[in-house]
């Protein structure tokens, strides 16, 4: 029997058939109470505000002949026949007639009451998606009720689960709460929600929607019940933000006021430059003096894309701390981005603070005990004006004696608790300054959100003599001409990053490897090529000898992974091969490119990929690769990069354990956005217990990571 396809895209398959199956033995209250707690719900508003993924339309019953395939419907229908079979595997199969045709029913897993309800003779309701097939239409586990029982009168919600809660007892839980909770409004209808859906009916509807509204609207959240949802969510994140920036105006800072005498460290610092600032840098050195001539502390973003200069801005900030006879910290997420920072700063500071009785200090957890002691002692003297390092810069044993300014590079990769610890070494009841560095530009909407309690300074010129870099996508069976252009770059007396994925072969996942690639580059390209490895597993004097070596032009060519990311600095670099591209992020593709195109040399990125046997890559790496073709402007790849992931991966570590959005937009809701920031702030000053009540309601003890 041939089963009629209609011309249109089948619906969204129907997995959710945990409903169907009996809880099992030992379920009681205590692991129901632990499971939903796992998933966030333990106050009367979680609940509340837990919204179903999707809906079932339960609200009536069809015609097995006018389903189509690929249709989900519900059916009532008569058990014809009804057998276990064992081949190709135990499987009960149950062929039912409503009249109009037969449909098979399929279960692969399923409990004796099951093949009891489904008995021949009994009349049953079935709900699944119609496949079609040899022998006709067939469901596979459809969910199967008693037929004639009452028909509900509002689409049936699907909620996120866990293994453990069934959805009809997570149904019956959130039903419960939602009835519990208290949804008296908390923003007042005169300065902000004139018109808009009742907070409480909102909740209801979303939860329990008619079946007369449209299935899709509900489920892209463009429905104005939604809209009222997210509207409250990003003023309450608003509020935090705000609340936040509020908080700190309480708080004290020591004042680092500028001078600019000729023997100051930061005009020396100036005159020993080997290149004159960028009318950007100079820009922001100016909003950074500022704020660290103030009382209050500074709490500042300076973001800037690949190669802009932050590094200079940071080194000259440090200078007015170190001038004000305060000290200063800089902290990185990896040894080698943290080394880079200290080969650079001790070459422009050391000299200069050496006539002082100062230095420059190296902090990391991979020192011998006896240097780490030596350089806790310069710390704590204070002989140690500017300490570099790694996480061991928070460790309990790290004392300052008189720290003012804390900088941190690539803030997105630490969690709030260890930027916290960094701002608590200041001691003497002050807040030290806080200067955060990014080379990931922050789009617009996201700085609007997630950075709304910082001051933001952006990098957005690049320094005289840097080369615009060339991107190439070459798939992996081109990989020969890769390898030609590598050799024609060494004979011109160039260096080539070579990036893999993996650092040694992985039977999980077939990707080439940088201990491989090493072995298979250093055959191909002859005795006189030296190439070297660099990855994370190194002891870290092994890979500061590598670097080392590659700086100085003895290593030609480097197989790394991503731990070259960010930071390092090799002018003579001009070829960046990236081995499987379309398995790296945006931002990180962007971040790698940006290690050539440092000198005056054309420089170029090979962006090799794996396509599978169609010849394509999946639509998401897709979109990366062209973003990375199309586009050197890191704030245009900061954007796609956001509109890809999504803000969650986005913002990385920052916000680790804190409240992403779980409704709003960010590229789609800039106008609810726009109207939470113009609010957030009357909120505040007219109706403060509300404002608070309001953040309660929606980020409760959460709030305090959106502060840090």
């Amino acid at each position: 029997m041939n089963v009629p396809r209609k011309p249109k895209p089948p619906a969204a398959t129907d997995p959710a058939q945990a409903a169907a199956k009996p809880q099992p033995p030992g379920t009681g209250p205590s692991l129901v109470q632990r499971a939903l707690r796992k998933i966030g719900l333990l106050r009367d508003i979680d609940f509340a505000l837990y919204l179903p993924m999707r809906y079932e339309d339960e609200t009536r019953v069809v015609r097995l002949v006018d389903l189509y395939e690929g249709d989900v419907g519900q059916i009532e229908a008569v058990v014809t026949e009804s057998e276990v079979t064992f081949r190709p595997r135990r499987q009960l199969i149950v062929t039912v007639d409503d009249g109009s045709d037969t449909c098979q029913l399929r279960f692969f897993n399923f409990y004796p009451s099951q093949q009891k309800q489904l008995a021949v003779g009994a009349r049953v309701r079935v709900r699944g998606e119609v496949r079609g097939g040899f022998v006709g239409r067939q469901m596979m586990h459809p969910t199967v009720k008693a037929a004639g029982t009452v028909l509900p009168d509002a689409l049936t919600p699907v909620y996120s689960t866990i293994a453990g809660l069934a959805q009809p007892v997570l149904r019956r839980e959130v039903r419960a709460g939602l009835a519990r909770a208290v949804l008296d409004e908390t923003v007042p209808a005169q300065i902000g929600l004139r018109g808009a859906w009742p907070l409480r009916d909102a909740l209801n509807f979303l939860h329990y929607p008619t079946p007369d509204v449209s299935i899709a609207a509900l489920e892209d959240h463009s429905h104005p019940a939604w809209q009222r949802l997210k509207a409250e969510e990003l003023l309450a994140q608003q509020l935090s933000q705000l609340q936040a920036r509020r908080e700190r105006a309480t708080q004290r800072a020591p004042m680092l006021r500028p001078t600019d005498s000729s023997e100051a460290l930061h005009t020396r610092l100036l005159a020993v430059l080997p290149f004159g600032l960028t009318g950007a840098q100079q820009r922001v050195g100016e909003e950074i003096t500022h704020d660290l001539a103030c009382d209050l502390p500074m709490h500042r973003l300076l973001q800037g894309d690949v190669g802009s200069g932050k590094t200079v801005v940071a080194a000259l900030a440090a200078a007015r701390c170190i001038d004000a006879g305060f000290q200063c910290a800089l902290m990185a997420p990896t040894e080698i981005l943290a080394a880079q920072h200290f080969g650079k700063l001790i070459g422009w500071l050391d000299p200069l603070l050496a006539e002082r009785g100062l230095r420059v200090a190296w902090l990391t957890g991979s020192q011998k005990k006896k240097e780490r002691d030596a350089m806790n002692a310069a710390v704590e003297s204070g002989e140690a004006a500017l300490v570099i390092g790694t996480h061991a810069v928070i460790s309990e044993k790290v004392r300052f004696k008189r720290l003012a300014l804390a900088i941190i590079d690539e803030q997105h990769r630490f969690g709030v608790a260890q930027r916290l610890a960094l701002r608590e070494k200041a001691g003497d009841g002050l807040e030290p300054h806080l200067l955060m560095m990014s080379a990931t530009p922050i789009p617009r909407t996201l700085a609007m959100s997630y950075y709304a309690d910082l001051d933001v300074s952006t990098l957005d010129e690049l320094p005289p003599g840097r080369t615009p870099i060339v991107t190439k996508l070459v798939a992996e069976h081109r990989r020969d001409e890769v390898i030609d252009r590598i050799r024609h770059q060494l004979a011109q007396g160039r260096q080539v990053y070579w990036v893999c994925p993996l650092i040694e072969e992985s039977e999980a996942v077939d990707l080439r490897n940088a201990t491989e690639t090493r072995e298979e580059l250093a055959g191909m390209l002859g005795d006189a090529v030296q190439v070297g490895l660099l990855h994370s597993r190194m002891p870290t004097a092994e890979k500061q000898d590598v670097m080392a070596r590659f700086t100085a032009n003895e290593v030609h060519v480097l197989v790394s992974t991503t731990v070259i990311e960010v930071g390092v600095d090799v002018p003579n670099a001009s070829l960046m091969v990236i081995e499987h591209a379309e398995r790296f992020g945006l931002s990180q593709l962007h971040q790698l490119r940006g290690r050539v195109g440092r000198g005056a040399a054309a420089s170029a990125c090979v962006l090799l990929y794996a396509p599978n046997e169609g010849g394509r890559v999946g639509e998401t790496a897709r979109a990366r690769l062209k973003a990375m073709a199309e586009t050197g402007d890191g704030f245009e790849i900061a954007r796609r990069d956001l509109d890809i992931r999504g803000p969650g991966e986005f913002l990385g570590a920052r916000q680790s354990g804190a409240p992403l959005l779980r409704f709003a937009d960010l590229t789609e809701d800039a106008l609810l956005l726009e109207w939470a920031r113009e609010l957030a702030p009357k909120m505040l000053d007219q109706h403060p217990e509300l404002a608070q009540k309001h953040v309660d309601r929606w980020l409760g003890s959460k709030a305090e990571y959106l502060k840090a």
